[in-house]
């Protein structure tokens, strides 16, 4: 079994399904209270990408210095897309505690972080990207995910479809994704 190591989350370990997919230990995640969740580095291969482990300890060192105000302050964007999916569907007795939030802040008590994914973006900016994958109450078949251009910024907040930017998941240009187009260095 082979490993890698990054200088900020120490050994990744090869995982035996998937040869580009490199597993850290449970590392404690401050964003999530100091919950441990495992990190991926995604789509890796050292030999074809020599500066991806640079990059994500970049990334990784500017998402893990996040706390939880930094989660409290995106609540009302995780609360939105909650709404946003209970109106599509409409009202159903098993989503009331969802419909009675009286601050937005209380979304997070639907919410269970489950796994951080690095990867980086295969079309445009090429950057490395911070993929949160969450379960929550609202979405139990595709779950939530929040993405982090370069552990900065956040640029979406979604289901869990695969895609890092609302711009590749709906083929429209990034100046047409709202919160990826917010970013700056």
């Amino acid at each position: 079994m082979k490993e890698i190591n990054s200088n900020i989350i120490g050994k990744l370990i090869q995982n035996e399904g998937f040869d580009d997919w490199w597993e850290s230990s449970q590392i404690e995640i401050a964003f999530f209270d100091h919950q441990k969740m495992k990190i991926t580095f995604m789509n890796f291969n050292p030999e074809d990408d020599k500066e991806f482990i640079n990059e994500a300890d970049e990334a990784l060192k500017l998402f893990l210095s996040k706390s939880n105000a930094d989660r409290l302050a995106i609540s009302n964007l995780v609360y939105n897309n909650c709404m946003d999916f209970l109106n599509a569907i409409g009202y159903d007795e098993n989503d009331k505690p969802l419909w009675e939030i009286k601050d937005q802040h209380e979304i997070w008590n639907f919410v269970q972080p489950s796994e951080i994914f690095i990867s980086r973006r295969p079309y445009q900016d090429k950057n490395i990207y911070v993929d949160i994958s969450c379960e929550c109450d609202w979405e139990q078949e595709h779950g939530l995910q929040l993405v982090y251009r370069k552990g900065k910024h956040l640029t979406r907040v979604s289901q869990i479809d695969g895609h890092l930017t609302d711009a590749d998941a709906y083929d429209k240009p990034d100046s047409e994704d709202e919160l990826l187009s917010n970013y700056t260095e």
